[in-house]
């Protein structure tokens, strides 16, 4: 496994993470445990910024909350200078309830609702990402009901395919997300909203896909709303304010991948914008990073649990997670590293296949991985796990969802409490035919995970 940001093995043998030792971690707060390398999140905040700074183009970076959203990584977010993309109602909450300056946070999705719209215009956030015509109608129905004007960009779907899973390409034609370029769509669209006068246009946004590791494909995107950009000026006489790139850059899970650095892929954007405009105004430009900031700034810590082997096939090995904390392997056939945390320093000598606890056959985390001789007991780090684990978990088989922390130079904060078998019924009602059908009082005091 490759080791991130403040990873080290430790005197003891043991995987460290910002200067915590994941086995006392584990023992500490249980697991399945999410352990969130602070210093590698902001290093990677600062980068991107850094490497924006350099192309000598305004540009601005936001960081994709959906990544993994919570009030805490919002803090560091708003204390890194960056801006705030938000996806859903919730995600906007969680950014305010957490103190994020709304001037700094946009509100993407192809299905607002109009009470998520009414939630943004009444917090003052500083634009919506406008996906199809029937929002177009939705904000400006809302935004004149309220005196207001809403600020938007126009998604565009640019019909470039990125190299990446079919389920996270969104530049294609035929995709749910923006305005089609080719079928004249966007014109349409631009149009209808600088005859509004409850919708102010401020620019446009594609976003091709994720886990992209070359420029080609943005340098293609570019290209081309470059031209849409300089169409609208001519027909239109509507000048960009803002251009905004999407992200979808991506990080290496496994040996497999081969990502370009940030500095390199943001500077070939850079040129590629440059040269795409040409003598045009070049408008402020925006990214977006989610997966690349925190991605490689998460493990997962799990303990080992039963083995089975079958004879001359394969020896599985089961831990207490799996698909309800990292679905990425059963939805996009995600590949993962991992080691042995309590024994790192021991050589391989077995190759294993790492089983999640829920009752699918699909709930396999890693198919083939060497390891040292595995015992139960023995606690798991896998790596890469800080994008779309915590955020896609969920609680299938009633599983309660893991604790996340937060670790730096040392110390160790929990930043999200591990769920209680409490909590899994919490929201649940029985109704009173069913409460008195048998004349039993209903009701169990609660045992099982403990609140970190």
């Amino acid at each position: 496994m490759k080791l991130n940001g403040t990873s080290r093995i430790n005197e003891r043998g043991h995987l460290e993470i910002g200067g915590c030792d994941t086995v006392e971690l584990a023992r500490r707060y249980g697991t399945p445990l999410y352990v969130m390398d602070e210093t590698l999140i902001r290093e990677n905040m600062r980068t991107f910024v850094r490497a924006a700074r350099e192309t000598g183009l305004r540009f601005k970076v936001a960081y994709a909350s959906k990544a993994f959203n919570t009030m805490a990584i919002c803090r560091i977010a708003d204390e890194e200078g960056l801006m705030l993309d938000v996806v859903s109602g919730g995600e906007l909450h969680t950014a305010l309830a957490a103190g994020f300056p709304p001037e700094r946070i946009y509100f993407h999705g192809n299905n607002k609702s109009p009470a998520e719209i009414e939630m943004g215009l009444d917090a003052g956030i500083r634009l919506f990402i406008a996906d199809n015509f029937t929002e177009l109608d939705l904000l400006e129905a809302v935004a004149a009901a309220r005196g207001m004007k809403a600020r938007i960009l126009l998604r565009v779907s640019p019909g470039v395919e990125a190299h990446t899973h079919a389920y996270i390409q969104t530049g294609q034609e035929d995709s749910k997300f923006g305005f089609d370029l080719g079928s004249g769509q966007v014109h349409q669209a631009v149009e209808k909203v600088l005859k509004s006068s409850a919708i102010e246009l401020e620019g446009f946004h594609c976003h091709i896909g994720s886990q992209i590791f070359g420029t080609e494909a943005f340098e293609l995107a570019i290209e081309k709303m470059a031209a849409l950009i300089r169409d609208c000026r001519r027909t239109f006489g509507f000048e960009t304010r803002i251009f905004n790139i999407g992200g979808g850059f991506g990080i290496r899970y496994d040996e497999e991948d081969t990502p370009r650095p940030v500095q390199s892929l943001i500077a070939g954007i850079g040129q590629a914008v440059k040269e795409a405009f040409g003598d045009m105004p070049v408008p402020e430009i925006w990214t977006e990073p989610g997966r690349a900031i925190v991605g490689e700034a998460g493990t997962t810590l799990y303990t080992v649990g039963t083995v089975k082997v079958v004879p001359g096939i394969r020896k599985y090995v089961s831990v207490d997670g799996g698909m309800s904390d990292n679905p990425r392997p059963a939805l996009y056939q995600a590949k993962y590293e991992g080691m042995l945390a309590n024994r790192a320093l021991e050589e391989p000598e077995e190759t294993v296949s790492i089983a999640g606890k829920c009752c699918e056959t699909g709930d396999m985390l890693i198919w083939d991985i060497r390891l040292p001789g595995v015992r139960q007991g023995d606690i798991l780090a896998i790596s890469c796990t800080g994008a779309y684990n915590y955020s896609m978990a969920s609680n299938y088989n009633r599983l309660p969802r893991p604790a996340v922390v937060l670790v730096r130079d040392g110390e160790a904060d929990v930043v999200v409490r591990r769920e209680t078998y409490d909590d899994l019924i919490r929201l649940d009602v029985i109704p009173e035919r069913l409460r008195k059908k048998d004349g039993r009082e209903t009701g169990v005091e609660a045992i099982g995970p403990f609140r970190a």
